[in-house]
């Protein structure tokens, strides 16, 4: 059965249960007054709640959506006034104080029953307020239920897209970086375990370090480290970069990959060597309690880091996944591309 028409069903059952009770109700209130149940009695039990029926459904199906929705709060206390008096007297003229019992023989007419209007007025309101919050819960407990399938359709998207970043990473970094291994094996240098060992640990990180949504802020900027470390293997001149980090490592957690995007992207623009004002500048600084701060700028060429749709996934990535996983007042990321210089500053709380 389609999901609508099983909503639909179960919200007629819903009214249909709310009235029923309605009637039980006033059949026992009525019952206690009169101590009978006669064709009378169930006449006023089934004509009240018809004009109950008739003021909840005007103001839940006109008045809120027309007046309290757009929030033209006066016009709507307006004429939820006029339909809680017109209903009240409704009854009382129907049944409950019946037209012919207005006037005497002689035709005057006889003194108006006005507690038994604000009864039926404010027994009215009761059922409209009552309504009205079953109304506002449902569609409360609705929106909950859409952004928990939005949520939960935007987390599978990102971690769609985290794995993707780490497939496209996992190629190319690994054997371009087995091919500098290599290069500096042929010269037997002194680097090469060490490098290794450091690749080792790069992709034990990628592969079984990051599938939480938080890991280790030790662990993530070891792996920072070993990508930097890396990546000077095919850099001649190593002065042209400058990695730093101020203050002590703080135990705490934080969201995996979230720089790795901003520090390969600087790697392949912002060292093409044709240039002597190449450079890649890199900071850590974690010296402002619970927060750290992540500085990158490197020189880039327009056509080259326009044009690289991978670099593009990876940063749209970490700016979604940032603000997936953290509060708005949690973080501060901050990217600029001017006069050939691409900057990235990145204000982010420790968990």
């Amino acid at each position: 059965m389609p999901q609508r028409i099983l909503y639909n069903r179960f919200k007629i059952a819903g009214h249909l249960i709310f009235w029923l009770c309605s009637i039980t109700l006033f059949t026992l209130v009525f019952y206690f007054y009169e101590e009978q149940i006669d064709l009378n009695l169930i006449e006023k039990v089934f004509v009240t709640n018809i004009v109950f029926a008739i003021g909840v459904y005007i103001n839940l199906y006109f008045l809120i959506p027309k007046f309290l929705k757009r929030k033209s709060y006066i016009f709507y206390i307006f004429w939820l006034i006029v339909l809680l008096t017109l209903t009240s007297l409704l009854i009382q003229f129907t049944f409950i104080y019946p037209l012919h019992n207005l006037f005497e023989t002689s035709g005057q007419f006889t003194s108006f029953n006005s507690n038994l209007h604000s009864a039926f007025f404010f027994a009215t309101l009761v059922y409209i307020v009552i309504t009205s919050l079953l109304k506002f819960i449902k569609e409360w407990l609705a929106m909950q239920d859409l952004n928990l399938k939005l949520a939960t359709s935007e987390r599978q998207k990102l971690e769609a897209e985290l794995k993707s970043l780490k497939g496209q990473l996992n190629p190319h970094f690994l054997f371009n970086s087995l091919n500098n291994i290599y290069s500096l094996a042929l010269i037997k240098s002194d680097k090469v375990p060490e490098l290794i060992l450091k690749l080792s640990d790069l992709m034990r990180h990628i592969i079984y370090e990051t599938k939480e949504n938080y890991i280790s802020l030790e662990k993530e900027i070891e792996f920072a480290d070993n990508f930097i470390a890396l990546q000077k293997i095919r850099i001649a001149d190593e002065s042209k970069i400058k990695y730093s980090i101020d203050g002590d490592i703080p135990s705490g957690k934080i969201a995996p990959l979230l720089f790795e995007p901003f520090i390969d992207n600087a790697f392949k623009h912002g060292l093409p060597g044709t240039d002597k004002s190449d450079f890649i500048s890199i900071k850590f600084d974690f010296t402002e309690i619970s927060y750290l701060y992540f500085i990158l700028e490197n020189n880039f060429e327009d056509l080259g880091f326009t044009n690289n749709k991978n670099s593009g996934i990876g940063i749209e990535n970490v700016k979604q996944r940032l603000k997936f996983l953290y509060a708005q007042n949690e973080y501060e990321l901050t990217i600029k591309k001017e006069t050939q210089i691409f900057s990235v500053s990145l204000k982010l709380k420790i968990k």
